[in-house]
């Protein structure tokens, strides 16, 4: 078994750096639910790509805006229609397609709007989150899954399988596909279904 880190920092998201290696510099970016803008900030200073976002939150919107980031507000269930086809090298997707109401529209227009698409999302399939459900009979928190379920904003949850399921069904091609642990880790050499037992998240690289 192999293992590599991504050299997570305190204040930066595992996941963004990963996606941030997997972006050609000089690219055109879309962000589809940008949060507080970190990864088109990364993405701006150690790439100079052309970065544009989409956020759900006002608070999100603004605090974009304010570090100078072409961010407007919008859903990604709703607003991705308006986009011409291939108007991006990448549409990024970073922990939210389980929040979304339709995941499969959804990827697919990430692929139509992007020469590539980027998801990453947490594992559902992680040991943790199974050892919960069979032990604890009750919906599981994690790092990466902290609300409860009557809070959480999160109604699509999947694992590494499922989501693998969902590319094949809407013709995507898996270019890079790594499965992160608690720490942060890649996990590498490994089959799929102990990537679908230790990765408590997953971050995919995909094209038409």
């Amino acid at each position: 078994m192999k293992a590599h880190s991504v050299r997570p920092t305190d204040t930066t998201r595992v996941d963004l750096l990963l996606i941030a290696e997997m972006v050609t510099p000089g690219s055109r970016v879309l962000d589809i639910g940008c949060g507080d803008g970190t990864l088109l900030r990364i993405l701006a200073e150690k790439h100079g790509v052309d970065g544009r976002g989409i956020e759900l939150s006002q608070a999100g919107v603004n605090s974009c805006v304010a570090q100078g980031l072409a961010v407007i507000q919008g859903d990604a269930d709703d607003d991705l229609a308006y986009y011409p086809d291939l108007a991006f090298d990448y549409a990024i997707l970073s922990q939210t397609i389980q929040a979304t109401y339709s995941p499969r529209l959804v990827l697919e227009q990430l692929l139509r709007i992007g020469k590539r698409a980027v998801v990453s999302f947490p594992n559902f399939g992680h040991w943790r989150v199974r050892t919960q459900l069979m032990f604890g009979g009750h919906m599981p928190r994690t790092d990466n899954l902290p609300e409860r379920w009557y809070d959480t904003p999160n109604i699509h949850l999947c694992t590494i399988k499922d989501f693998l399921n969902l590319c094949d069904d809407v013709g995507a091609k898996v270019e890079r596909a790594i499965a992160l642990n608690a720490y942060g880790t890649k996990l590498v050499a490994m089959p799929l279904f102990a990537q679908n037992l230790f990765g408590e998240q997953a971050v995919f690289l995909l094209s038409r």
